[in-house]
């Protein structure tokens, strides 16, 4: 696996390190001793599947609350996603900044997730489905979000005719300085 890490220290655009003959290529997706040689947390707690059925759905900005505070790993397995992070690590010099990429199906990239980030994503394409790999069992009453389309975090989405959850439309405005305790 290749590691990039983005501006958003601790946050890794994860790319395959592909071995090719004429039958396709093999690539290892996951690997606990090559996560931890990069200080990331390689504990997966639980796994996820999200199926988008029409191009434009919008997910997203979801964390979990400390002490449920979790690291994801991030990748699409059919059709594409614009992919962001919003960093609320309050103490972090980055705090309230993001970081966009496309993950997809064609390019193979996943995005790792650390805990203390908002996460949410914009499909591209129909039928897209992403997979993730979490750190933490999922806790309902420790689930957090914020709007999408927040100034405070100037996030340029896609151009589309967007489709998400009320829930998601009507988080309140993200305050000055949030506190990730529950």
């Amino acid at each position: 696996m290749i590691f990039s890490e983005t501006f958003l220290k601790g946050a890794f655009v994860v790319e395959l390190d592909k071995h090719e003959d004429e039958r396709g290529y093999f690539a290892r997706t996951f690997c606990q001793r090559e996560f931890e040689a990069h200080g990331l947390n390689p504990r997966v707690a639980q796994c996820s599947i999200s199926f988008n059925r029409k191009s434009g759905t919008l997910r997203g900005m979801h964390w979990q609350a400390p002490p449920y505070g979790e690291a994801k790993l991030v990748s699409c397995l059919r059709g594409a996603i614009y992919d962001v992070i919003v960093d609320l690590r309050a103490d972090s010099p980055t705090y309230a900044c993001h970081f966009a990429t496309e993950l997809s199906a064609v390019n193979r990239r996943m995005l790792y997730v650390p805990e203390g980030f908002a996460h949410g994503f914009q499909t591209l394409q129909d039928d897209t489905e992403v997979f993730y790999q979490m750190s933490q069992i999922f806790s309902p009453e420790n689930a957090r979000g914020a709007r999408w389309d927040d100034p405070a975090f100037a996030i340029s989405w896609p151009p589309a005719e967007r489709i998400n959850a009320e829930r998601d439309r009507n988080y309140p405005l993200f305050p000055q300085k949030l506190v990730l305790r529950p």
